[in-house]
């Protein structure tokens, strides 16, 4: 991944750094071969950049990481779930615009 505000979850570190995080977390289920998924990135990573510090954001490859992905249900991507205190707190299924997913984790922040 080419922005440095942008982390790798993994079945294996999702949970330390998702569902422990003291910050909202902002998760894009993706694939390396789905095209709208490849439309999203450029807009994860500027909600990443101007949230940087306030919220942690971050993408999991559902490709590789089936478990995760299997928890949570993801039967469509891209998919982005917004946590915080380790619950689910908003669910969106498809592209979004920068300002929606800016306005949801800033409200998750606020809560």
């Amino acid at each position: 991944m080419a922005n440095e505000n942008v982390q790798e979850f993994t079945d294996g570190n999702f949970e330390s750094e998702v569902l422990n995080s003291d910050k909202p977390v902002l998760v894009d289920f993706w694939a390396e071969w789905c095209m709208p998924c490849r439309t999203l990135a450029p807009v994860i990573d500027a909600v990443a950049d101007e949230l940087a510090g306030k919220v942690k954001v971050g993408k999991v490859d559902t490709d590789g990481n089936r478990a995760i992905s299997m928890k949570y249900n993801i039967t469509a991507i891209p998919t982005v779930i917004i946590f915080k205190g380790g619950q689910v707190v908003k669910k969106f299924v498809g592209f979004k615009k920068k300002d929606e997913l800016v306005a949801a984790l800033n409200e998750a922040a606020a809560a």
